[in-house]
């Protein structure tokens, strides 16, 4: 056990020193803050206009209840943003193919089996920090609209529940972009498969029985109110076995693939 955790700090301080995964991880938060920044008035505007019985209206004609529409949009900022999430993860795991890296990191852990373990649990432990980065950039925008109204909305019970919701749900679908490229050993097709499944996914295309074991899916079964969005398509108690099951498949044929096809 301790070798295989010397095989992951290892793993995790070679990602920390990829200057590509920090510049993809930055593009992704840029994209996060210029859009948050461009929908804070939206936000600002529709809080003020609170009436007195609590119902907001962001958008003309779709009355709601404040409280209820302002964590539904902290949830949204999260999930919008979490569909580029697994280009980070499909670049730390592409840089293994480049020049020698991948022949190196296999003469020093021989243990094929380990090495891919390590690697998926590194993986794992460092795409917490996008992840954890997302949601408290969504926490702060949605803080900046509701500050004058309810500021404390955003560390309530109810927000600090659907963040770590979707902190799951990002470090899965992160996972599974990781697994799927190590197997196909390509950043572009791991990144086609993840915006085939998010398009699938977000058009509703299949029918509800297909669709919710698709991950993205699973996603928003996981983080979005069955309440307020009537169309999810299973609970949050399969949603989340639904995740695990992709990111634990996927590793084991990422594992299977690596110990069969590549050579010290």
């Amino acid at each position: 056990m301790s070798a295989l955790v010397a095989v992951v700090r290892s793993e995790l301080t070679k990602i920390l020193t990829l200057r590509s995964v920090w510049l993809t991880l930055g593009g992704v938060l840029a994209l996060q803050v210029l859009v948050g920044a461009t929908s804070l008035s939206l936000y600002s505007d529709a809080v003020a206009a609170i009436t007195p019985d609590g119902i907001i209206e962001i958008f003309v004609g779709q009355p709601q209840d404040a409280e209820q529409a302002m964590l539904e949009s902290l949830v949204a900022s999260s999930l919008e943003t979490c569909i580029f999430l697994p280009v980070v993860a499909a670049v730390i795991a592409g840089q293994e193919f480049r020049g020698r890296q991948l022949r190196t990191s296999m003469l020093a852990v021989p243990a094929r089996g380990h090495l891919v373990a390590a690697k998926l649990g590194a993986a794992g432990i460092f795409l917490l920090l996008p992840a954890l980065l997302v949601a408290a950039v969504s926490t702060l925008f949605t803080w900046l609209a509701v500050r004058q109204w309810q500021s404390g909305l955003v560390v309530s019970q109810a927000a600090l529940s659907a963040q770590a919701r979707f902190v799951v749900l990002a470090v899965a679908l992160c996972l599974v972009t990781y697994a799927v490229t190590l197997v196909t050993r390509s950043v572009v097709i791991a990144v086609m498969v993840a915006v085939v499944l998010t398009a699938v996914a977000m058009s509703q295309a299949l029918a509800p029985t297909l669709d919710r074991w698709l991950p993205v899916s699973a996603g928003r079964n996981l983080l979005l109110d069955p309440v307020s969005t009537p169309d999810l398509t299973s609970g949050r108690t399969l949603a989340v076995a639904v995740l695990a099951t992709w990111v634990v498949v996927l590793g084991i044929a990422a594992g299977t693939a690596f110990t069969r096809r590549e050579a010290p």
